[in-house]
């Protein structure tokens, strides 16, 4: 619900995924990835931020894998909060999306996600 330092979903190591279930069916025309600024951070730094990452559509939760929407990097030196336009458009609406961390931008221990949204229009 904010943005304080550590009010993030923490996952340990450089890779991980996240599942979300939207409220509709939506076609997909972008995200956001948001991290806390430098500024805020009490090391004076963000290498908890995730780097690059790929977001995929799928059909149900049990599918392995899903519709490639886009591969990305959150850049650490730019805005807070990033959109991401989906650069492999798809002729599916999609209920479920997958947001794939591959890496961070070098803290050994953990990545911190503080928010991720999808954008798009409804089916």
């Amino acid at each position: 619900p904010d943005m304080y330092p550590g009010n993030c979903w923490a996952f340990k190591g450089s890779q991980g995924y996240l599942v979300v279930r939207l409220s509709m069916k939506i076609y997909p025309t972008a995200f956001t990835v948001e991290h806390i600024p430098k500024t805020l951070s009490p090391t004076g730094n963000i290498t908890s931020a995730p780097r690059n990452f790929s977001v995929y559509g799928l059909d149900d939760e049990y599918q392995e894998e899903g519709k490639l929407l886009g591969q990305y990097v959150y850049d650490q030196a730019g805005e807070p909060l990033q959109m991401f336009p989906v650069m492999d458009k798809s002729e599916n609406a999609f209920q479920i999306v997958e947001l794939r961390i591959f890496s961070n931008w070098g803290h050994a221990e953990y990545t911190c996600l503080y928010r991720f949204r999808v954008h798009g229009k409804p089916a």
